[in-house]
């Protein structure tokens, strides 16, 4: 079984901001592979098989500071182990439309994959970085995650939404080594 968390903050102000962005792609995974979400304790969650995997996708509604909550729970409830997780969380350090797959590593300071890796204790997680850039000087980093993306940036979402749904697919069919290869490049 695979454990995919996209990261997000629950709520309709955040929806489309550039923080919930690994929300948007669970949800685009799901939209595609016909699952949907249904509540659970500390999270919202789509089941079934995908591609022949056994696949439980996962938006946790605690805030992002509090996302291993919801990874401890998921953990506690599936035949899943750390190693079957993949988090999927936006990354300033990257270029709007750039991913980034690792089989482990730290935070880099993100919150809510600190939160994550301090629930289940190792940093050895398997995860789904997409680039929402930098802000413009002066502005807050906290502000501009918890913007939206602007207007002229919609066609770069999509297609990086898009990308990361096929790293997904190709993580589950042919692994971590091979979605890397195939998706660790250049926007």
């Amino acid at each position: 079984m695979k454990l995919i968390v996209g990261l997000g903050n629950p709520g309709p102000e955040y929806t489309g901001t550039r923080h919930n962005i690994g929300f948007a792609v669970v949800e685009e995974f799901a939209l595609r592979h016909r699952l949907s979400f249904d509540d659970a304790p500390f999270a919202w969650v789509a089941e079934g098989t995908v591609l022949g995997q056994e696949v439980v996708l996962l938006k946790p509604n605690t805030f992002m500071n509090r996302s291993g909550r919801a990874v401890s729970w998921a953990l506690g409830h599936y035949p899943a182990e750390p190693a079957d997780l993949l988090i999927i969380y936006d990354d300033m350090d990257l270029e709007l439309g750039r991913i980034r797959i690792r089989p482990r590593g730290g935070s880099g300071g993100h919150k809510g994959l600190a939160s994550v890796l301090q629930a289940i204790g190792h940093e050895d997680v398997p995860r789904l970085r997409l680039g929402i850039g930098r802000p413009q000087p002066g502005m807050e980093g906290r502000d501009y995650v918890l913007s939206p993306f602007a207007a002229g940036e919609e066609d770069r979402v999509k297609d990086v939404l898009h990308r990361a749904v096929e790293a997904l697919e190709t993580y589950l069919q042919r692994g971590i080594d091979a979605a890397m290869n195939e998706y660790n490049s250049t926007a």
